[in-house]
Order: structure tokens, then sequence, then C-alpha cells
């Protein structure tokens, strides 16, 4: 690619967080909005006992637990992480992550293998685009 974007410094600390639900916030960080044109990243915190719906995207996701402890649900099978433990999630493959602390909170830092990623709820097959929660 020869277009080019701006160099940024973002702290996550100073930027604003939009609320999923449930205990969930989001910090939107490396976006369209900013420039990215190959992967989206950012920040969701969780409230104690908060959790996301399970879910899938139409590309890859990683992610890593900055703090906190949590549990993730990938394809049906439940696993406990810690601080730096890193998921790789394939796109159509059913997911979610929930604290495993009712009164601690969790921090993920999320990274999605394409700008125009989307998240389809299983429970409803709402799907939405991940950069659209940012706008609310």
């Amino acid at each position: 690619m020869n277009e080019t974007f701006p160099a940024s410094v973002l702290r996550a600390a100073e930027l604003p967080a939009f609320s999923r639900g449930g205990g969930a916030s989001t910090i939107p960080l490396v976006t369209r909005a900013r420039g990215a044109m190959a992967f989206l990243n950012g920040q969701t915190l969780f409230a104690g006992g908060a959790g996301i719906p399970l879910h899938t995207h139409n590309c890859p996701e990683s992610v890593v637990i900055l703090e906190g402890d949590a549990v993730v649900e990938i394809d049906g099978v439940e696993h406990h992480l810690t601080r730096f433990d890193t998921t790789f999630v394939d796109a159509g493959v059913p997911h979610r992550f929930r604290n495993a602390s009712d009164t601690a909170p969790m921090r993920i830092l999320w990274t999605y293998a394409s700008v125009e990623a989307t998240r389809t709820i299983v429970a409803t097959g709402l799907t939405t685009r991940v950069d659209a929660e940012h706008a609310r």
C-alpha cells in the first residue's frame, strides 16, 4: 500500500470509553478514523462480574488480558486466563469473555485482522460493524 497515515501516540486513559452494556466499555485505539487500513485495536474494560454475549466475527481476532482474571469461552470450551494470556480466534468461531471476579476490574486489548470487522451475536443473529460500537 502506498497510502500513509500520521504516526500517533494513543493514551487510553485520555480517550473516551463507549458503553457496551452489562458493565463492559470499549476504548477504541487504532481505528479507520485514525487512518488504519489493515487492522483495528482497542481495549475493553469489564466491571466485576461483567461479560459480553457469545458472538462471532468475519475476521480473526486476538485478545490479550491486560488486567484481572478472565474466563473465555471459545467454541463451547471455557478457559481461565490471567494477565498477558493471549487468545487467537478465527473468523466464524463463537466466543465470549467475562470477568472471572465479581469485584475486581478486568481489561483486555483486542485486535481484529480487518478494518471491516463485524460482530454477530449468536443468540439474535444481529450483525454490526465493530467500529459502529465506538459511536454510541
